[in-house]
């Protein structure tokens, strides 16, 4: 562990009042914390207890958006999820004080593996990368297999009509950033709703933000041992997971770790079509993933980077990085539209 209770740690909260909580909790013992670096939304932390290996999640320090970084319902669909056989990490504890460490906080068990930030996965043999990719279909498979009102999760969400509540959602988000507008993206906006598929009746768990390097990896073997980041997750589609992870295809490395331009067939890394097939072979039946939701997709990421900017210019992002990924808002929303007009398949 890189730091401790009594070391210069990078903490948005006063360490001694965790160690203090702990001790209350599980007993004497000494803590260990250090900041994880990387994320982008809710400040996340390595907690040691004693022989407690865990991760704390906690909302930002300062103004946030109406219900943006909800680490209650985090802590809910890990809760509801660790029974089944959705890899998620076990959960320890949720905390709902804001006196003591600032913001609400959770603690769930620390999972050793790997996470890959870069979906070229570098380092890895072809075979490797394949079976990493086809690991995250089956992850996801699993997850929307799950019937939400069987493991008490049937009140997560609104059923039915998650698109239209999602467009509207967004596009409200949108509207209230006080950020430069972005001419691509309130077309893409506008294109959404005249263009969305009729409610087919289907309900799952939605992830909300299912990517590469949102799960963890076996140390040695291509298999998802932990889905991370619930921030987002409410009762959806599960099209709209499958279409957001399918955005890795349409977007370029140095926008946010895409793979396109990139000769996938040399790396090993399967075709869209390829990774679309594994998951449906796995899936419980759900219809075939459309234009349209790819393009809801990126609209989604594109208004999730124009919060992103707000926070740091409000300065108080989670992630030091946020003022230079901000503007990628710009570049998910030229991506959209580049599959509105055509000019790219999938």
């Amino acid at each position: 562990m890189a730091g401790d209770s009594k070391a210069q740690i990078d903490a948005d909260f006063d360490p001694s009042a965790l160690e203090a909580f702990l001790v209350g909790h599980f007993g004497e013992g000494s803590m260990a914390l250090e900041r994880i670096g990387g994320g982008q939304s809710n400040p996340t932390y390595f907690v040691d207890f004693g022989a407690r290996r865990m991760v704390l999640r906690k909302k930002p320090a300062g103004p946030i958006l109406r219900g943006a970084h909800a680490i209650d319902r985090e802590y809910r669909v890990l809760e509801a999820l660790a029974p089944t056989n959705v890899p998620v990490p076990t959960p320890v504890l949720y905390h709902d004080d804001d006196a003591l460490l600032g913001t609400p906080f959770y603690l769930m068990e620390r999972l050793e593996g790997r996470v890959f930030h870069d979906c070229s996965l570098p380092g890895l043999s072809p075979d490797e990368r394949r079976g990493i990719y086809l690991g995250m279909a089956e992850a996801m498979a699993r997850l929307h297999a799950v019937r939400p009102d069987e493991v008490g999760l049937g009140d997560y969400g609104k059923p039915g009509n998650y698109f239209e509540r999602q467009i509207a959602r967004w596009t409200r988000q949108l509207g209230e950033s006080p950020s430069d507008r972005i001419p691509a993206l309130e077309t893409v906006a506008d294109w959404l709703p005249q263009n969305m598929p009729e409610d087919d009746g289907r309900v799952s768990i939605a992830h909300g933000d299912f990517r590469l390097g949102n799960l963890l990896f076996h140390p040695d073997k291509p298999e998802v041992i932990g889905i991370l980041d619930w921030e987002l997750s409410t009762l959806g589609h599960p099209l709209a997971d499958l279409g957001f992870c399918s955005m890795t295809w349409h977007c370029s490395p140095d926008e946010y770790g895409g793979i396109l331009g990139l000769d996938i067939a040399a790396l090993g890394i399967p075709s869209q079509r390829e990774f679309l097939d594994h998951y449906f072979a796995h899936a419980a039946p759900t219809p075939q993933l459309e234009r349209f939701h790819l393009v809801f997709s990126l609209f989604r990421f594109a208004v999730i980077f124009v919060g992103i900017a707000d926070r740091a210019r409000a300065g108080n992002a989670a992630a030091a990085d946020a003022a230079d990924v901000g503007p990628l808002a710009g570049r998910f929303a030229a991506r959209a539209m580049e599959i509105i007009n055509g000019a790219r398949t999938w």
